[in-house]
């Protein structure tokens, strides 16, 4: 009980949320700059190195979750179904979009486009699972958000718009929207923290076969690309658990109003690491990125209003 009223608290809140979307924000860039250091190229070697960095992720979970909570996190029946779907969605689903697509797009689109889960989401929790109430202006503030993303193909952010590239990125903003709606669902009366370790070991896993099934291949060695796998890997480990725990206690609107930081941190560190600073810093990419985020914040914030309103009243 204690530990759930911790997650509840608007400072801690605050804090976690704004660390999970910091880390999520170093995805993009330091994902691309992966491929480039291990020399990766083609779809199956793209998705081997995924489930390798899922897959080391949910052993870390696994570890450090064992070691907090002062017993061995072994999954049980009632755990499978949980397991099983996040791993669809959440790992194997919404990661064998995103990497294929950022391999075919650059860092700072990638991050841009990433930002809209935040709204996405607030449609899923309340037009599929009905989690919270839609209303007219939630969806309008949806419509306005996507124009973000409009804008950043049409005016010279991007050449142009890929399925496979941008497409494939907003796909799977999707397939993390339904796995955020699942975590909700699942972390009711189950472990967290179980769920997120074995979810991403089992995803990371598929991942891996099916891109070693494909002919894909990476060679590993003691060298910088190594450190930046184990950086993905805590990336992982580290702000899904916690993101999976705010999840379990907070409406999903309250949290994922802090999801328009990622695409601001992911569009800072590409130009940082990736050297895409014409890019990033052209006025049509900055109008996209504010227009993404900054509606995902209005947006969110609404929701938040209302939401706290609506229970006030029950």
């Amino acid at each position: 009980m204690e530990n759930r009223e911790f997650f509840k608290k608007p400072l801690h809140v605050f804090l976690l949320a704004m660390l999970c979307c910091t880390l999520w924000g170093s995805a993009a860039p330091f994902i691309k700059w992966g491929y480039k250091l291990f020399n990766i190229e083609g779809v199956p070697s793209i998705l081997i190195f995924a489930g390798i960095r899922f897959t080391l992720a949910g052993f870390l979970v696994i570890l450090f979750g064992s070691f907090l909570q002062k017993k061995v996190l072994v999954a049980k029946k009632e755990n499978i179904q949980g397991i099983c779907t996040l791993a669809l969605f959440q790992t194997a689903g919404q990661y064998f979009f995103y990497y294929i697509g950022l391999s075919h797009t650059s860092g700072v689109n990638g991050s841009i486009i990433s930002g809209t889960s935040a709204f996405i989401s607030l449609l899923v929790a309340s037009l599929i699972f009905h989690y919270e109430k839609n209303t007219a202006r939630k969806a309008l503030g949806c419509f306005i958000g996507f124009l973000g993303i409009l804008f950043m193909n049409v005016s010279g952010a991007s050449a142009s718009f890929s399925f496979v590239g941008e497409g494939f990125v907003l796909m799977s903003q999707f397939c993390g929207s339904i796995s955020a709606a699942f975590i909700k669902k699942f972390t009711q009366n189950q472990n967290a923290v179980l769920l997120s370790g074995y979810q991403f070991s089992l995803g990371g896993i598929l991942l891996a076969i099916t891109g070693y099934l494909m002919g894909g291949h990476i060679t590993f060695g003691f060298n910088l690309g190594l450190l930046v796998l184990i950086h993905l890997a805590l990336v992982s480990a580290i702000a899904y658990t916690i993101w999976g725990l705010l999840l379990s206690v907070n409406p999903v609107s309250k949290i994922g109003v802090y999801m328009c930081v990622t695409p601001i941190i992911g569009v800072i560190l590409s130009s940082v690491v990736l050297h895409e600073s014409n890019q990033a810093f052209q006025l049509s990419s900055l109008i996209a990125l504010l227009l993404v985020s900054l509606i995902a914040l209005l947006l969110v914030s609404l929701s938040v209003f209302l939401v706290n309103k609506e229970t006030q009243a029950d």
